[in-house]
């Protein structure tokens, strides 16, 4: 496992040393989890063995595109990051400024985590050795996206990224992840911090693009000030495990958040999805909405939570999980879940896992549509809903083409569950 000893050799000021190993210290007393850990059931977190993977930020050149080919050129700000070391920052518009570990990115690391929320968090404040602070000014109205490209292809590299976003008062902006990864074995564990003040309108978009080896163990903490918007997508589409919890707190009155998510797993991958819509000031909202696919020997994970404090009257939230097997051999379990602590409330919760709807494909056959023809119409279908909620326009049109790569190459047997 990592050690504690490693937090010498890394960059920041004397303080940020410090939390450092007291993080470090935090991680070894709490061990590695366990698939038998509540949070960890149906995962293969057992398989991981952390020996196998060197700490290290050798750095090397940015990584591909990918689904992002088309939001750079447009872009207000885009950060490339490989193998733990900053490769190149641009800014190009007024009202955003982003600093490293060179120039002050520690003094706002743990502005929403100050530690956990579980090992790896800890294991990354410890060992981040490239992060990225983002600044959005008071009232700063950011028309395109700010762009944070990770990429990672050094083998068996174990690294951490750390990404800290702050949306000042009444701003609004949008900002970009892209994680990407070469074929070969790596471990990665980023961790991002959404904080939005009052006012603030923040979008954040997630794109993993793993290579079919890597692991990834990503966790997103965000706070929601007083009359704030945050809207938080994810697209997975890749990783051997690819694991990704987002949690939103709602601290401040009239708050809204909205969680978006698409999945499409292959091949033997496994996507795991944790939520947690913590609701602790009255009068916040919150919608969530995870859809995906798995083909092949793929799983899919997803357990929820909206969890309703005492304080916190006349919240409305929302959580829906829809799952579509295109394989016999696929798997996907969700386990959607509410603990409301105050009766002036309104939640609910949905959750389904199927092969592709008989109806409706019966439907598009009596029209004389051919059945392989009409299952991939389906499919589609299923996820024009959750691509259309995406906070990006152009990320959604470049995920939708992907899907209908996918879909045109899957076989669709009837699969049942």
């Amino acid at each position: 496992m990592f050690s504690p000893d490693l937090v010498s050799a890394l960059g920041g000021s004397d303080t940020f040393a410090k939390r450092r190993r007291r993080a470090a210290e935090r991680a070894v007393a709490t061990g590695m989890p366990s698939f038998t850990d509540e949070v960890w059931r149906y995962t293969p977190i057992d398989d991981l063995d952390a020996d196998l993977y060197r700490f290290g930020a050798p750095g090397g050149a940015a990584g591909p595109a990918g689904l992002m080919n088309c939001v750079d050129s447009d872009a207000a700000a885009v950060v490339h990051i490989s193998n733990g070391v900053v490769v190149d920052v641009a800014v190009r518009a007024a009202g955003v400024r982003i600093s490293t570990l060179d120039d002050g990115a520690d003094e706002q690391i743990g502005m929403v985590a100050p530690e956990g929320p579980d090992v790896f968090g800890d294991w990354n404040l410890a060992l981040t050795a490239a992060p990225i602070a983002l600044c959005i000014d008071p009232k700063a109205v950011i028309a395109a996206p700010i762009v944070v490209h990770v990429h990672t292809d050094a083998e068996g590299l174990a690294w951490f990224p750390r990404l800290v976003v702050t949306a000042g008062h009444t701003s609004q902006a949008t900002v970009v992840e892209h994680h990407s990864s070469g074929a070969t074995p790596a471990l990665i564990c980023p961790l991002t911090e959404l904080s939005v003040a009052d006012g603030a309108h923040l979008a954040h978009v997630t794109v993993q693009e793993l290579g079919p080896a890597a692991w990834q163990i990503a966790n997103l903490c965000s706070e929601v000030g007083r009359d704030a918007n945050l809207r938080i997508g994810h697209v997975a589409m890749g990783g051997a495990y690819a694991r990704a919890r987002i949690g939103t707190d709602m601290a401040g009155r009239g708050g809204h958040s909205e969680i978006d998510a698409v999945y499409f797993g292959r091949g033997t991958s496994t996507l795991d999805f944790r939520t947690f819509q913590t609701h602790i000031a009255p009068h916040t909202t919150s919608d969530l909405l995870f859809k995906g696919a798995v083909d092949d020997h793929a799983r899919a994970v997803y357990t929820g939570l909206i969890r309703i404090e005492s304080d916190a009257s006349h919240v409305v939230a929302e959580q829906t999980n829809r799952n579509l097997k295109l394989s016999p051999h696929a798997w996907a379990e969700s386990v959607p879940n509410l603990e409301i602590e105050n009766n002036d409330v309104q939640c609910s919760h949905a959750s389904s896992i199927g092969p592709v709807d008989a109806d409706q494909r019966f439907y598009l056959e009596s029209r004389g549509v051919p059945t392989d023809v009409a299952e991939a119409l389906v499919v589609r279908g299923f996820f024009d809903e959750v691509l259309d909620a995406l906070p990006s326009e152009q990320i959604s049109a470049s995920v939708r083409r992907r899907i209908d790569e996918l879909v045109s190459d899957s076989d669709f047997a009837v699969s049942t569950q």
